[in-house]
């Protein structure tokens, strides 16, 4: 471990998750004692052994976590309400500020009164926006969030860098981009979904360019953000360190899969005009813009690199589709 930052104990909120499970048991292998907060005890029943299960209920304004935090050093916060693609709820800006940026402020002024050191907050690029434009999205950017759950995410960075500006609390910020690995959830679990199912796709004429996270990227990189003491107090982009077009992310999934990409050409503008008939804009446009970031601070800052290419982790996330579809 890094000299000056001692972490033993580490409290992970959503716990249970994507990237809360990977985090686990990777800080689990690592020597740590985790303590793993989930919702209810049923969703603790299949988290790595070894991790301390605590329930802490629905996360928001109100949630005690004075259990959860004692004698905890460090606290990873994972807990978020994501993207919905079919919104229920009447009024979605207070349903994600309500969890993502009140929830996250309730948790960091307790985590700062239980004497935690340091809180490493995951938070999304969709804070920099949704569309990167000619360059790269950087740390010095001003944030253009455009999404209810961005605008949340805003925030509670927000919330964080004055809580630890009254505190002294160490506070660290991640922005990640689309993450991807063996059992994905959302987005590329669809994208995945469809090679599986040969499905001709109208992408063969974009020309964009994309960042992405593997999991195994992201957990390290939360690892470093832990350990290292030059991370305090500072925001982080983060992803593979590659950029790629959609098309031939498609192709390099299908390659991993044993397959050949069916894609045809449809100009963008056109699926764009699909998207607002559809009312699939947001998910046309994370399909047809550009969205890239440099992370040369975190290389330069934290003496960071991406353990994982991109060819790898497609290759991996491919071969555990593969591998789950042979034992349904």
């Amino acid at each position: 471990m890094a000299a000056g930052i001692v972490s033993e104990s580490i409290l992970v909120t959503g716990a249970s998750g994507f990237i809360g499970r990977s985090l686990c048991s990777r800080l689990l292998a690592d020597g740590f004692h985790v303590r793993a907060a989930v919702r209810d005890a049923l969703d603790g029943q299949d988290m790595p052994y070894g991790a301390e299960i605590i329930p802490v209920g629905s996360i928001g304004s109100t949630t005690d976590w004075s259990r959860a935090l004692s004698g905890i050093d460090a606290v990873v916060h994972l807990a978020a309400r994501a993207h919905v693609i079919e919104e229920s709820d009447p009024d979605p800006m207070n349903a994600f500020r309500e969890v993502n940026a009140l929830g996250t402020e309730r948790l960091a002024e307790a985590a700062a009164q239980s004497g935690v050191q340091r809180l490493v907050f995951v938070s999304s690029i969709g804070v920099n926006g949704e569309r990167s434009g000619e360059n790269a999205f950087t740390e010095n950017d001003t944030p253009a969030a455009h999404t209810p759950y961005a605008v949340s995410k805003r925030e509670a960075e927000e919330a964080l860098n004055k809580i630890e500006q009254e505190t002294g609390m160490e506070v660290v910020i991640l922005r990640p981009p689309m993450v991807y690995g063996p059992n994905a959830p959302g987005n590329f679990a669809r994208l995945i979904e469809l090679v599986r199912r040969d499905c001709p796709l109208p992408i063969g004429k974009i020309k964009n360019l994309r960042s992405f996270i593997y999991i195994g990227n992201l957990v390290d990189s939360i690892i470093a953000c832990i350990e290292h003491p030059k991370a305090a107090g500072q925001t982080f982009l983060v992803s593979d360190g590659q950029d790629i077009s959609t098309p031939e992310l498609i192709r390099m999934i299908a390659g991993a899969m044993g397959k050949k990409a069916k894609l045809f050409p449809c100009s963008a503008s056109l699926l764009k005009m699909i998207g607002k008939v559809t009312g699939k804009s947001y998910e046309i446009e994370r399909l047809t813009g550009s969205l890239r970031i440099d992370i040369a601070k975190i290389r330069k800052e934290l003496s960071w690199t991406p353990p994982f290419t991109l060819e790898q982790g497609l290759r991996m996330t491919a071969e555990r589709f593969i591998s789950n579809e042979k034992n349904i």
